[in-house]
């Protein structure tokens, strides 16, 4: 199935979290902390003008970016999670 977000929506599937510290510690799940970067997978039609015409994404499908710690939400669609968040809660795209 494919999420197609509405308006200055974006689709993002975050990266994995690390298993190990710097120091070699294994973390279990609980201790994880929810990475703050991940892949565009759809952008939407873009953020609606008071002229009625639409502003263009500032990202686009395939770029990594890093976003806000507790921004948009996290909806599971075919086992798989993702984060659906305004384009604002993106900070960066990176290379």
């Amino acid at each position: 199935m494919k999420v197609e977000p509405l308006g200055d929506k974006v689709v993002i599937r975050r990266a994995e979290a690390d298993e190990i510290t710097a120091g070699g510690i294994v973390l279990p799940d609980a201790a994880r902390e929810k990475p703050q970067q991940g892949r565009v997978l759809s952008v939407g039609d873009g953020r609606l003008l008071p002229d009625g015409s639409r502003a263009e994404h500032q990202v686009s499908e395939g770029d990594r970016v890093l976003f806000t710690a507790w921004s948009g939400a996290e909806v599971i669609v075919d086992d798989e999670e993702l984060l659906i968040l305004s384009e604002d809660d993106i900070l960066a795209v990176l290379d």
